[in-house]
């Protein structure tokens, strides 16, 4: 059974490199942007025809937020004409898709739990090209795995998490919202759960929600990350009305798991827990 994963350079990607290697698993491959360019129909006819996949996990995505306000073009064409390439490829070849998508396909306006069925309504670019994209691949291919996930960090590439270990380094202060809600996402963890849905052999098709357990803030998140990794910061909560971003982020967008643990009976971690253990890692990298 081979895997190829497209968009292998970025944070998932590195991730899934880490847990495919803990788990011998050796018949995954992770092409270059060059070797799998997602906007090349041909070039992706190409990688499929030479590495015949029975599964393809699409990591590639514009994910520049506010900057996809000014860049609209180059976000849709990565996140949804993209994903379409990838959809028809497949299906053109017998290959099951995994595609990752995000919480900013939701408003945000609500205090309950997102479940997989709820109304879509992006309030950014962003969040409505990752929409387009997952409707452009079930369009075409009924064999997809596609999951929401949010508030994504890990060792690798540049997110919240190694942000917050360099401002409290660089300075004594720091100011972090605090009146956005959801649950972070440790991307070791989704890698492992994505590994294992393909090793499920599973055809319970479709959209699958996947975050860590529990629900917290952008400050308490960083106040954990200060806690957990005993940096000395003085946080000052700020409301985001007090700091304006070119895109308008959910307020709340804590997404139900309960089909993903039924499905696939996957065990997910407490957020804090899974957040610790990153830390521990790069802590460990830089000894």
């Amino acid at each position: 059974m081979k895997i190829v994963v497209l968009g292998a350079s970025g944070q998932l990607g590195s991730c899934l490199k880490k847990v495919a290697a803990e788990r011998n698993i050796n018949d995954i491959s992770f092409p270059s942007e060059q070797e799998g360019n997602i906007l090349d129909e041909q070039l992706l006819g190409k990688l499929f025809s030479t590495e015949k996949p029975s599964f393809v996990i699409n990591c590639a995505a514009y994910t520049a937020v506010d900057k996809a306000e000014d860049e609209q073009e180059i976000c849709r064409k990565v996140n949804r004409n993209g994903a379409a390439y990838i959809a028809k490829a497949c299906a053109e070849h017998g290959a099951t898709l995994v595609h990752i998508s995000t919480d900013f396909v939701f408003k945000g306006n609500v205090t309950g739990l997102l479940s997989e069925t709820d109304p879509t309504e992006p309030e950014n670019i962003y969040g409505l090209t990752k929409l387009e994209g997952e409707v452009a691949i079930a369009e075409v291919l009924p064999a997809h795995f596609t999951l929401r996930t949010s508030w994504l960090y890990s060792e690798y590439g540049n997110n919240f998490v190694k942000t917050m270990l360099r401002l409290g380094k660089e300075r004594d202060q720091l100011g972090v919202i605090v009146d956005q809600v959801g649950s972070p996402t440790y991307a070791i963890d989704l890698a492992g759960t994505i590994l294992d849905i393909i090793a499920s052999d599973s055809k319970e098709y479709g959209i699958y929600h996947y975050s860590n357990e529990g629900v917290t803030s952008w400050y308490d998140f960083a106040k954990a990350v200060f806690d957990i990794s005993q940096t000395s910061v003085k946080l000052n909560p700020v409301k985001t009305s007090e700091y304006v971003t070119k895109a308008v982020r959910p307020a709340y967008s804590v997404m139900d798991k309960t089909k993903i643990k039924t499905v696939f009976g996957i065990q997910i971690p407490y957020w804090r827990d899974s957040l610790a253990e990153c830390l521990e890692r790069l802590a460990a990298e830089s000894v």
